[in-house]
């Protein structure tokens, strides 16, 4: 942690006593990513109310209030960092209230939801925060008493003295507490682990009442005073523009209160596209305007792309010398040739959309040059600056409320919903509300990449890998691709790191590159990267297995027992003692090599590594004779450090991971056709039904390692598991997704 060159080490963490009795607590903190300012002194409005500017507001009534300044899109991350500071400034949970901050980068860096990234980076900092204020009403009651503060001990919001049995609620001294001076935040106690009263118990969402009984939180729900509704008509292939449209026509609609072109903001597929926009006194109204609508649109040059084009690309560059190498160890071409046994084979994975139960959606009013927005995103700065840039507003002008996300996945981290709702208000000198249907969220996403991995894999005559290569073949900037520094110019989502598994642990290691142009615009779904590049290389390394003789599991922990330098911290690559843990485990939790399964059902196993998350799991299917397809059972053992702040919410995190994991395997694929994609909504892009999902049997290897996050790390290895036990059960092997275009029965 590092001191803002502003701020006095003294001055860390400010007290403001509020009018009407409360206590505020502020802090500076740095997150690495920037200085993050909670605080200082809190103006004082008519009527004794504040603007929650600080992580803690203490009242008179004995209520805490904690901010939450994290967008929340399901991961439980409002619920978990405020019980981080409420365990640390003892109270009871019951008496804390959750408020969600706006975006406001004065006070805040790193309102971001995505990376998993919440945990680690607030696990120390949050805590700290609790426990300075803590010691501060500790210090305020060891005046009054006149006593050593060392004699003094807290629970339940109260301070005892335990030489006397003397107490003092923290409500009866706020205005003492605020003359306190400041401790420093990395001299202050924290609590032992073992005195836990809130971390680690099962603590409710803080919105879970509301969500069931359907109380307005989301982006969808946003209602403003005089609000119209808008829809937005975009090309159908990714990045055309409008040429012409029979506005006349949509204009003289009922309840249609305008029709209008946009012209699209630079040719980034990220930002402002061109379309239609139509607004009316409802959103069904708008809707119903829409299928009147006709336009001409200008397609590109995207519009000779299909998917059977795109792969017949990738496999063109497959035969090619690579554009790239990532990484090269050793003296592949001589181990191949002395190699016992040489392993080949092509993986596919296809484009995903992210597919949330709440389509995208944003709220926006215009007015005497300011725009104030209410959105679902998972980056509202992001949002911001685009918004700004789109429309030629100081960003300064721009006020964006967070509503809670109906899902996200990855999604609303691109902001192109926020800028279309507020070109549109700019339009109209209206509220708006744009809503986009099912079919609008599948045609315009930012889809997970496809990708194709060409293997070649060598074992000895002990079955040990000696050689490894992977011409792996994706999307992106292909005439700066040979020349580029530092990171290869991948398209969002598309690439793949140097260090990815199983490098540094096979000798003889070759990583190389290709990409073709994009005009798929790509982002990032749950475990980016990771949640494709796992399926294939896991599935890779059961074939080099089963053509060594050896026993899938087994062959794993062999691959990682040989002494490979680890990473450092910094460096954030994968453990290998980390990884034998949770195979080790998931070995024992799901009787693995036990067991005498029937004809038509298998076991598979599968490791991951990503988002500094260690999951390992064993997938049983049985598949019948005419190939219909059930996943019976999933054992996950997962190491994420040495503690479960919420296990209820971990294990919501863990099971949806798997259970969108299964999802993607089964029947999830985009398909691109006329530049354009085919899949239009639930009919032709199906989730996993009820009747569909397996249970799910979770273990936890508590390591001494800090805790991290649970959003993505959890779902990658059930995929290739999944397609692992289908082997066993089959003796097919799955090298292409999605499972619904595989024929699986066996005699």
């Amino acid at each position: 942690m590092t001191l803002d060159a502003r701020v006095d080490r003294r001055q860390f963490l400010r007290v403001s006593a509020l009018a009407g009795g409360g206590l505020l607590l502020g802090t500076i903190l740095d997150f690495g990513a920037g200085t993050e300012l909670f605080a200082a002194d809190a103006p004082k409005v008519p009527g004794g109310e504040f603007s929650p500017n600080a992580f803690i507001r203490l009242s008179r009534d004995g209520s805490v209030t904690i901010i939450a300044k994290n967008p929340e899109v399901g991961q439980g991350i409002k619920t978990m960092l405020p019980m981080l500071l409420a365990e640390e400034l003892d109270v009871d949970w019951t008496t804390v209230k959750i408020e969600q901050a706006g975006l406001d980068t004065v006070k805040y860096t790193n309102q971001v939801a995505g990376g998993s990234s919440a945990t680690p980076n607030h696990w120390i900092p949050l805590r700290r925060v609790g426990a300075a204020a803590r010691a501060m009403l500790v210090g305020a009651a060891a005046q009054t008493w006149s006593v050593p503060t060392a004699e003094c001990e807290t629970s339940s919001a109260t301070v005892t003295h335990r030489p006397t049995g003397r107490t003092l609620r923290y409500v009866d001294l706020l205005e003492r507490a605020a003359t306190i001076p400041a401790p420093e935040l990395d001299k202050v106690t924290l609590k032992d682990p073992k005195s836990f009263r809130i971390i680690g118990t099962r603590v409710r969402g803080v919105d879970n009442h509301a969500i069931v009984t359907g109380k307005p939180l989301y982006g969808i729900d946003v209602a403003v005073p005089g609000m119209l509704y808008a829809v937005y008509e975009k090309s159908p292939v990714f990045g055309g523009r409008v040429k012409s449209a029979n506005l006349d026509v949509v204009k003289r609609e009922p309840g249609v209160r305008g029709a209008f072109v946009v012209e699209p903001a630079g040719t980034d597929l990220t930002g402002l596209l061109g379309g239609v926009a139509i607004v009316a006194d409802s959103w069904w109204l708008a809707r119903s305007a829409r299928k009147k609508l006709q336009v001409e649109w200008d397609e590109g040059a995207g519009a000779a792309l299909s998917s059977t084009s795109i792969a017949s690309n990738a496999a063109a560059l497959a035969k090619q010398a690579p554009q790239r190498s990532l990484r090269r160890d050793g003296d592949i071409d001589a181990a191949l040739a002395g190699a016992a046994k040489v392993v080949r084979a092509e993986y596919f994975y296809p484009f995903i959309a992210h597919a949330p139960l709440e389509p995208q959606n944003c709220t926006a009013r215009f007015a005497d040059g300011k725009l104030e927005i209410w959105a679902p995103t998972q980056n509202p700065q992001a949002a911001r600056g685009l918004v700004a840039r789109a429309l030629g507003i100081d960003e300064a002008a721009i006020t964006i409320h967070l509503t809670r996300g109906g899902g996200g996945f990855g999604r609303r981290l691109m902001n192109d919903y926020v800028v279309e709702a507020a070109r549109i208000a700019k339009e109209t000198g209206t509220p708006v509300k744009l809503l986009w249907t099912r079919e609008d969220d599948m045609h315009h996403d930012f889809y997970r990449s496809a990708g194709f991995h060409n293997f070649t894999g060598a074992v000895d005559a002990s079955g040990k890998v000696v050689a490894w290569r992977n011409h792996f073949v994706s999307f992106g900037d292909a005439e700066k691709f040979p020349i580029a520094t530092g990171n290869p110019p991948f398209a969002a989502g598309a690439g793949i790191g140097a260090g990815e598994f199983p490098a540094r642990f096979v000798p003889n290691f070759a990583l190389d590159a290709s990409v073709m142009q994009q005009f798929v615009p790509t982002g990032f779904l749950r475990a980016p990267g990771s949640n494709g590049i796992a399926y294939a290389t896991q599935s890779f390394i059961d074939e080099l297995a089963h053509a060594a003789g050896k026993d899938p599991l087994q062959f794993r922990l062999d691959l990682l027992a040989g002494e490979v330098p680890a990473p450092s911290p910094q460096q954030g690559g994968l453990v290998a003692s980390r990884v034998r843990g949770v195979l080790e485990l998931v070995r024992e939790k799901s009787g693995w090599g036990t067991q005498k399964l029937p004809r038509g059902t298998g076991m598979g196993v599968a490791f991951h590594f990503s988002h500094r998350g260690y999951f390992a799991e064993v997938v049983q299917a049985t598949v019948s004779r005419v190939g219909a397809l059930k996943v019976d059972k999933v054992w996950v053992a997962a190491d994420v450090g040495s503690q479960i702040i919420n296990p209820s919410g971990a294990e919501n995190q863990v099971h949806g991971s798997v259970l969108d994991g299964i999802s993607e395997a089964l029947a999830q694929e985009i398909t691109i056709d006329k530049g354009r994609a085919v899949q239009s909504n639930f009919t032709d892009f199906p989730l996993i039904r009820m009747a569909q999902s397996p249970p799910v049997e979770l273990h936890w290897s508590l390591t001494e390692y800090p805790p991290t996050g649970l959003g993505e790390p959890a779902l990658p290895p059930v995929v290739p598991a999944l397609c692992n036990a289908i082997y066993a059960a089959t003796g097919k092997r799955i090298r292409s997704l999605p499972l619904s275009k595989h024929d699986l029965s066996w005699s």
